[in-house]
């Protein structure tokens, strides 16, 4: 980074809870052990400590995933849900009791076999407090038909197909207060991605879910859309475009009704090109608008303008986050690992 503050590091030590994975069981056997994984908070900028201290811990909550994914607090009874992509499963982490097997399969429901990622990726609720799944075997967004507190895999498809053709595998999402839901495509569910013969489409899409069932298209030019958020007010779309080659976040400006009016990019890394520190991932945004957003090396923390205030290395590749229903708490899953920081 170009910009220079006074910063304030540290390696944290500390006992961890530790998840051992296990597919066939409901359960995660946890057991406590020393962790010796790099984690720390770069302040880039003054104004982030107002969000958030150099010497809050980052603190790993379980481990022992082949990659999770899409996390999202449920407020109700106080637990996080995380996808844990190459298992075909959902998880449920809570304060004292750790992690369990939630849903599974939670992706890949049919006949269709996937071999690397064939699970949910993006969870969220929508308005009625239903779970809403980025189904990446299915190819579809879907709807879990059953109740949060007792879960089940039957699901209703709310978008499998855009023009008589299927969805690549949808990613991520984010709800308007509408109802409208935006979803982004990418082909990380086809097992060839880009070159897999399943590919249907010629683009990697990004559309918006009318709550009456219309699908439009409003983004095909981005090789890897990813994660999304919007603004607080509603009137910008963020997209980060998950593409080794060609690192960045997007900023787009939405009309009154709800379509792409204009683009610019947020924020470019090109420094991270061609390298193995991870790609611009999943993101959410604050009440005030400031943006956490899982790219190279952990989670950047962007100011609305697409200044860089802050960095919080995990020491592991990065996928998304999620707040506490407060925002006091963010959620971070990275490779194995779910963690923890807390925000002020």
């Amino acid at each position: 980074m170009r910009q220079f503050t006074v910063c304030i590091f540290f390696v944290t030590t500390f006992f961890i809870i530790s998840c051992n994975n296990s597919p066939s069981g409901n359960d995660i056997t946890t057991t406590a052990s020393k962790d010796s994984i790099v984690r720390r908070i770069e302040i880039l900028d003054t104004s982030a400590l107002n969000l958030i201290d150099s010497t809050t811990p980052v603190e790993i909550l379980a481990q022992g995933y082949k990659w999770s994914e899409g996390p999202v607090y449920i407020k109700d009874s106080n637990y996080l849900l995380f996808s844990d992509i190459p298992n075909n499963s959902i998880f449920k982490w809570k304060e004292g009791y750790g992690a369990t097997l939630y849903l599974k399969p939670s992706g890949n429901t049919g006949d269709r076999k996937v071999e690397k990622e064939p699970g949910s990726n993006g969870l969220l609720l929508n308005a009625k407090g239903q779970l809403v799944l980025c189904q990446h075997g299915d190819r579809r967004m879907a709807l879990m038909d059953a109740p949060l507190g007792n879960p089940s895999p039957k699901f209703i498809t709310l978008a499998g197909g855009y023009q008589g053709k299927k969805l690549n595998s949808p990613n991520d999402g984010v709800y308007t207060s509408n109802g409208d839901l935006y979803f982004t495509d990418p082909p990380y569910g086809l097992d060839k991605r880009l070159d897999d013969t399943a590919k249907q489409l010629p683009f990697q899409g990004v559309y918006r879910l009318k709550s009456n069932g219309q699908l439009d298209l409003i983004i095909k030019d981005l090789k890897f859309p990813n994660g999304i958020a919007l603004s607080p007010d509603e009137k910008t779309l963020y997209i980060s475009n998950s593409d080794s080659t060609n690192m960045l976040w997007m900023k787009y400006a939405l009309d009154d009704k709800g379509l792409i009016k204009s683009s610019s990019v947020f924020f470019e890394a090109k420094e991270y090109n061609n390298t193995d520190a991870g790609n611009p991932d999943g993101m959410k945004v604050n009440k005030q608008g400031y943006i956490f957003a899982a790219g190279p090396k952990g989670i950047w923390l962007f100011s609305p303008a697409g200044k860089v205030l802050a960095r919080i290395y995990t020491g592991q590749k990065t996928a998304n986050c999620a707040f506490s229903p407060d925002q006091k708490t963010l959620f971070i899953t990275a490779s194995s690992y779910v963690m923890r920081v807390k925000l002020k």
